[in-house]
Parts: structure tokens; sequence; C-alpha cells
């Protein structure tokens, strides 16, 4: 049995879902979205609550798409309730970022200037070195963040870069303070 996918969602006031054959649509405050369901996993809705449940619960591939899809309907309905957020923070002298019309224009000490178009349903703001991207759906809040990172890795010897806020990026010692220790 799943541990994840025995539990059961509360559906928070405000939000509502429709379940038809492989859909569920949920609409909240800050939007609607929708989950295609695996044919072997089923949901229910009563007072209130959502139910996850699969045809055979002794499979070990529907005991995990169980797991799957209940994880992903509770993210649904935290996105349209609270949505999601993610910060990252550019460390580095002449590193700068700027909102134009839809995309997100990065200066990261390349020869030219990177754009980064901002897909529908993501909203960014900056504030002097901070990044903050927020959506309703949080695979795509994580994979935007994801890109704008690799851009410019955070890298060891002096930590310039792009991180995400909190990030601890373990520094390394440079040539000049391993060869004055050996003396």
């Amino acid at each position: 049995m799943s541990r994840i996918g025995k539990k059961n969602i509360i559906i928070p006031k405000g939000v509502t879902v429709q379940i038809a054959e492989n859909t569920v649509t949920v609409q909240g405050p800050k939007g609607q979205d929708v989950l295609v369901m695996h044919p072997s996993v089923k949901v229910e809705e009563a007072e209130s609550v959502l139910a996850v449940s699969v045809k055979n619960p002794d499979e070990k591939q529907d005991r995990a798409l169980w797991g799957l899809h209940r994880a992903l309907l509770a993210n649904i309905i935290q996105g349209v309730t609270r949505g999601f957020e993610k910060k990252l923070e550019m460390i580095g002298v002449g590193y700068k970022a700027a909102l134009k019309d839809k995309s997100l224009v990065l200066e990261l000490g390349f020869s030219h200037p990177v754009e980064v178009v901002l897909p529908e349903g993501i909203s960014c703001t900056v504030e002097k070195n901070i990044i903050t991207l927020s959506g309703i759906n949080k695979q795509l809040v994580g994979e935007i963040a994801a890109q704008i990172r690799r851009l410019r890795k955070p890298e060891p010897y002096k930590g310039k870069g792009i991180r995400y806020a909190g990030e601890f990026v373990r520094r390394k010692a440079g040539k000049a303070t391993k060869t004055a220790g050996a003396k």
C-alpha cells in the first residue's frame, strides 16, 4: 500500500474540483489547473475531501502511480490557493537583472545580455540582486528557476553566480592559500 496515496486531500474553501473520465480540473482564487490521470488511477470526491485509489494495489507500478497522482493533486490544490515561489540570488560584480515585457534580461559577465522568455503563468519580480519567480504550477516554477540558475552556476572559489536563496555553496581554497600553508 502506498503511504502517500492513502492520505486524503482536503479541499479548502473557494476551490472547486471537477472530475471527468481521466482529467481532474481544479479552480481556485489564483487560477485553474488540469491534471490528466493514468487509466489505472481514479479519484473520488466526498464532502470536500479527495480520495485517490488504484485498480490493483498489489502491482508495484500501480502503487507508484497512486502516490504520484496523490502528490500531483495536492500540489495543484496548493498552487491554486497559495501558489509557489522560488527565489534566486545573483552574486558577482556587474551581475544585473531586469524585466522587459514578458522576459527576464540578465547581464552575467558574458559579452551579451541573456534573455529568458517567461512562459504563460509565471510572474517574476526583481529587487536588487534577488529574482523571485511565482506561479500556480510547481513543476513549471521549479523548471524556470533551474534554467536561470544553469546560465551561471555558483563557482566554488569566489562563490560568484546564480544560486537559490539559502543555498549553501561549498568553497574551495585557491592555489595561493594551498602553497602558503605548505611552507
